[in-house]
């Protein structure tokens, strides 16, 4: 069982840090050459609502590929439409439940969410406050066990609006808050050079996973391993969970859990 232990909770090193943007490049590469593969392979869609949260500093244009890829396998997804993720300002946090909302309305079905790395946080959170209206989540690279910001290289960037931020304390959906009441998939990597890997790591039970794939933090949106299971974990019927399992033939692509 991959779980995460407080004291394991490092910030990456500096050299994983240096190399994840070059990396993440490298990801976006690999996505545009397995792109036919991943449309044609990948588990369709029934057609719910899914909405995608952007991580720190970036909107919605950083999951443009991702949108596009899910919107091909017949999902109806959608941005947040809130411009650029500075921290849970009343902004934010009000507008995040004003597009559920519209959501909700304009498909009449429970939504899907998914979010990267702070995104995440706030994907866990929406589904802790809502989860009668949300269907599932999906983090990537979300370090929703951490304790202290010094666990992450982009603590000062975060600090930065710090005064524009509302209470935090319902981000806090981790280890100590107990499981969601909606089945989550948290997606890592342990070549994270922006966030302690370990910090990604849920308690996995019943209806919650952790699953790893090679690549960089900046990447994990248009990582190929990433996105097949994105596809994977959102093709399960309404009400039905089972654990991912790898497609055969790309095995290699998902290191075994563990610490």
């Amino acid at each position: 069982m991959a779980t995460a232990a407080t004291g394991d909770l490092q910030r990456p090193s500096l050299a994983l840090f240096l190399s994840d943007f070059p990396r993440g490049v490298g990801d976006f590469g690999m996505f545009l050459a397995a792109s036919p593969l991943l449309r044609r392979t990948a588990p369709r869609g029934d057609g719910h609502p899914v909405l995608v949260l952007p991580g720190l500093m970036a909107a919605d244009t950083s999951t443009r590929p991702m949108r596009r890829y899910l919107r091909t396998l017949g999902y109806h997804v959608h941005g947040w439409r809130l411009g650029r993720n500075v921290g849970p300002t009343r902004e934010l946090v009000e507008g995040m439940g004003a597009r559920l909302d519209d959501l909700l309305a304009r498909h009449g079905r429970k939504v899907s969410v998914i979010g990267w790395s702070l995104g995440g946080m706030y994907a866990r959170a929406i589904a802790r406050l809502r989860p009668d209206d949300v269907r599932l989540v999906i983090t990537l690279g979300s370090p929703f066990r951490m304790t202290a910001g010094s666990q992450s290289r982009a603590h000062r960037t975060y600090q930065r609006f710090a005064s524009r931020h509302v209470d935090g304390g319902t981000l806090r959906t981790g280890g100590t808050a107990g499981p969601l009441a909606v089945p989550a998939t948290s997606i890592y990597t342990r070549m994270d050079g922006i966030v302690s890997w370990r910090a990604c790591l849920d308690d996995e039970g019943p209806r919650a996973e952790n699953i790893e794939v090679f690549g960089s933090h900046v990447g994990l949106g248009h990582n190929p391993a990433a996105l097949w299971a994105m596809a994977d974990r959102l093709a399960q019927p309404e009400g039905t969970w089972r654990p991912f399992v790898p497609p055969k033939g790309a095995r290699r692509l998902y290191p075994r859990p563990g610490r």
